[in-house]
């Protein structure tokens, strides 16, 4: 899977409607009939919470859970692909991550180094386009380098944009949007919702359908807080290693029950 692998295993603890977009059905992976694209997201948000929780169900080390998150992340991939799915974003580290202990933090920025060092060349085959959605100037050089080289290798990708939020806060990329305003000599008149909108970081994706968090916590975490203003939210009780391709479509059908309104 993903030359991200690691987005995963930081969130522990700290727009159009779908069904007017037009598309073509999807063919299920499973050989089921094919859906109606209406019926499916095309932008999923993942908050994966719940690796250091499952480590210590389990009595092994926290590392041990951040690697079973890394293990969880390839299926979720691979089955939003065979789902349809157009953009998978996942929530792998905080800005508010960097509060944690150094050890922590420095052993998984490892894991991240080696991971796309490893996967890039996998997600180039199979046609997933890496994103990074944060402050990337923030990184160490040799983990900014190696996201900068994924990035690269995947750019030509169009089966799937895999969106890896690292280093984000929502309310961070708000503020630079505002910044990026002014830098653009927008006055205050000119600062309006869509004039913010085009210059978030993922400015030209469509906006999440559908939030998912694991873990049994019932909030966002400043993850996507202004694309996902009117996403389908989805709470569930697995910890992120045991959420598993079932559980993604458990939630795919789930989002397909509901009647989204916009407010109308």
């Amino acid at each position: 899977m993903t030359s991200l692998e690691l987005a995963g295993t930081m969130t522990d603890e700290p727009a159009a409607d779908a069904a007017s977009n037009g598309a073509p059905t999807t063919e299920q992976a499973s050989g089921s009939p094919a859906e109606p694209r209406a019926h499916l997201p095309r932008h999923v948000a993942i908050i994966m919470d719940g690796n250091r929780r499952w480590a210590r169900l389990h009595g092994v080390h926290e590392a041990e859970g951040h690697a079973a998150g890394v293990e969880a992340i390839r299926p979720i991939v691979q089955r939003a692909a065979e789902r349809g799915i157009e953009v998978l974003s996942i929530y792998a580290f905080s800005r508010e991550n960097w509060n944690r202990r150094s050890d922590e933090v420095e052993t998984l920025f490892s894991l991240l180094d080696s991971a796309i060092r490893n996967e890039t060349p996998e997600l180039a085959r199979q046609g997933i386009r890496v994103r990074l959605l944060g402050r990337l100037e923030e990184l160490p050089a040799h983990t900014r380098a190696s996201v900068e080289e994924a990035l690269s290798m995947t750019a030509g990708g169009r089966r799937m944009t895999l969106n890896v939020a690292f280093n984000y806060s929502g309310r961070c990329e708000i503020v630079d949007a505002v910044r990026r305003a002014l830098d653009d000599g927008l006055s205050p008149d000119e600062i309006s919702e869509d004039a913010l909108s085009e210059r978030m970081y993922g400015s030209d994706l469509p906006e999440p359908d559908l939030l998912i968090r694991t873990g049994g916590e019932q909030r966002i975490s400043n993850f996507l807080i202004w694309e996902a203003a009117y996403a389908e939210l989805y709470f569930t009780e697995r910890l992120w290693p045991d959420f598993d391709p079932a559980a993604l479509d458990a939630a795919l059908d789930e989002y397909a029950r509901r009647s989204r309104r916009f407010g109308r």
